[in-house]
């Protein structure tokens, strides 16, 4: 699945880093705590979170996510979009509680 598939699929909101819509999703991480990411994400990785600072590209870059997830419909900072978009990791925003969007996602991918 692509993070524009998930996005479609989830009706979720693409806010930035639209050149990275095809990067292939191959499992997901939840976490807000940016040390658990970086220590135990993976390549390929759909990030779901409520951390909307520019820290969040650095990891995600750093770990070659796929792209984030933002829940309760939060958005992300100015600088942290731009990130977004220079790296090409897209940023999705969806109104949904953690819980509920990481079950969905794990269905989806799942399948």
């Amino acid at each position: 699945m692509t993070v524009r598939q998930l996005a479609q699929e989830l009706n979720m909101n693409i806010i930035s880093g639209e050149k990275g819509l095809d990067n292939p999703i191959e499992g997901g991480y939840t976490s807000d705590l940016l040390s658990d990411v970086m220590g135990n994400s993976e390549m390929g990785q759909c990030w779901i979170t409520l951390q909307t600072h520019k820290n969040i590209m650095a990891i995600a870059s750093l770990k070659e996510i796929a792209c984030i997830v933002l829940v309760k419909g939060l958005l992300p900072n100015d600088d942290t979009k731009q990130q977004s978009n220079e790296e090409g990791i897209p940023i999705l925003s969806t109104q949904k509680e953690t819980f509920e969007i990481t079950g969905e996602i794990y269905s989806l991918l799942k399948k």
